[in-house]
């Protein structure tokens, strides 16, 4: 353990958690709450489906672009400012339609501001684990399968309580709800973090210019694009993000008001996999460490995938699918404290948040298509055709890890070093102050 590090400190790793986890389930409050709250307003699947394509697009573009400027403007800035905009359009969507105003483009445009400040704002919470792991004297592992169990139990609470919610008092009180999370979480992460080093906005060696912008987004790309596993995981995770997208913004919704009990179900079937996702999240944390991962990784991600999508389109019964899904979120709570451990010991310190808005980036660039495309098909096909395609496509993807010998380097992973090939650019020379 480094000499600055010696004197164990938890609560800037205790603060960030707890951050995350507020803010994360208000992102889960508004996928659940403006689904349903478009479903019953205007009875569209197409619709849906444009209001969730008009959200993540302006992530992708967003992660795309903004990994230097996470480093120039300081990961603490940065994610205050996410939460507090999220937030304030978040809460203008009820205010409009109280005001009688609120328009289906105006719904969008909202929509496509918490998209566009969303994923700076979790980029800049997610690349300071390895030092707060460091700080608070716990294996990466474990902080990783904690900082993934904050994100699993707030989905779980966000989605039994939404469901309750747009059950008795209507999705506008969701997002409501929604928009005091982030008011909570924006002050939360910037006294967990203050005073810390990595959090704080480099020094740079050289003037702020667009050449030097450049040039620094193009090393996280070129970091990805030369290492065969992180570029694997992106690929495969591009597909599979793309079809959870469409799940949980349109088919799971729609077979819920098909044929399930509406919202109530709708959150029951969340909080079913929410709660196996934090167990799953957790049991990794405590004994990841003792498996190999790449086999852990591939099982849970096949048992995550294809069952769910056959189970919705041949049932129109709550406890089978209900089953499954638990048996998805255990399988798939272990899945990002795999990937999360084998990025920050792939990527150095110095590249860490440019690296992680690329590889944010690349995964999410088909995600704004999954529910778009669900929408019109289920409107054009029926409902049951299309849980069976994206379930062939899901089954498609996951089947990577075992083909391509790429994967079994899930195991060799270690910390970057000097004069490797994975090592920082020359010239970069920026520090933290």
């Amino acid at each position: 353990m480094s000499e600055e590090f010696r004197t164990v400190d938890r609560r800037p790793l205790v603060a960030v958690l707890a951050a995350n986890l507020v803010s994360i389930a208000g992102n889960c409050l508004t996928y659940m709450g403006v689904p349903w709250f478009v479903l019953q307003s205007t009875g569209s699947a197409a619709k849906a489906g444009i209001v969730a394509f008009c959200t993540l697009l302006p992530a992708v573009l967003a992660a795309l672009v903004t990994g230097p400027v996470i480093d120039q403007i300081g990961r603490r800035r940065v994610s205050v400012a996410s939460d507090l905009a999220s937030g304030a359009a978040v809460a203008a969507i009820p205010l409009l339609q109280i005001a009688g105003i609120l328009q289906f483009w105006m719904l969008c445009v909202l929509m496509a501001m918490t998209g566009l400040f969303r994923a700076p704002g979790e980029t800049a919470r997610g690349v300071l684990l390895p030092t707060l792991a460091e700080r608070a004297g716990m294996p990466l592992t474990r902080a990783a399968g904690l900082y993934d169990g904050a994100a699993r139990c707030a989905a779980l609470t966000a989605s039994a309580l939404g469901g309750v919610l747009i059950a008795v008092l209507g999705a506008g009180t969701v997002l409501w709800v929604d928009a005091v999370t982030f008011a909570v979480a924006a002050p939360l992460f910037a006294c967990g973090v203050r005073g810390l080093p990595e959090a704080q906005p480099e020094r740079r060696a050289e003037p702020v210019s667009p050449r030097a912008y450049r040039r620094e987004l193009a090393e996280g790309y070129r970091f990805v694009a030369a290492t065969p596993l992180l570029l694997g995981l992106c690929l495969m995770t591009l597909v599979t993000r793309g079809l959870d997208q469409a799940w949980s913004a349109v088919l799971l919704p729609v077979h819920a008001r098909e044929a399930l009990d509406g919202a109530v179900d709708l959150g029951l079937l969340n909080a079913a996999f929410g709660v196996c996702a934090l167990l799953g999240a957790l049991i990794y944390g405590a004994i990841g460490g003792r498996f190999r991962r790449w086999p852990v990784f591939t099982i849970a991600f096949l048992i995550g995938g294809l069952p769910r999508f056959v189970a919705a389109a041949f049932t129109d019964t709550f406890p089978p699918l209900a089953v499954i899904m638990a048996a998805e979120g255990l399988a798939f709570g272990m899945l990002n404290p795999i990937m999360a451990t084998v990025t920050y010991e792939t990527v150095p310190d110095e590249l860490r948040s440019r690296v992680l808005s690329a590889t944010t980036a690349s995964v999410q660039l088909v995600t704004p298509l999954g529910g778009l495309t669900a929408g019109f098909l289920v409107d054009s096909a029926g409902l049951s055709s299309t849980l069976l395609a994206a379930g062939g496509a899901y089954l498609i993807a996951t089947l990577c890890p075992v083909i391509f010998p790429a994967w079994r380097q899930m195991d060799r992973t270690g910390p970057p070093h000097a004069g490797s090939d994975n090592s920082l650019p020359q010239g970069s020379g920026a520090k933290r102050v």
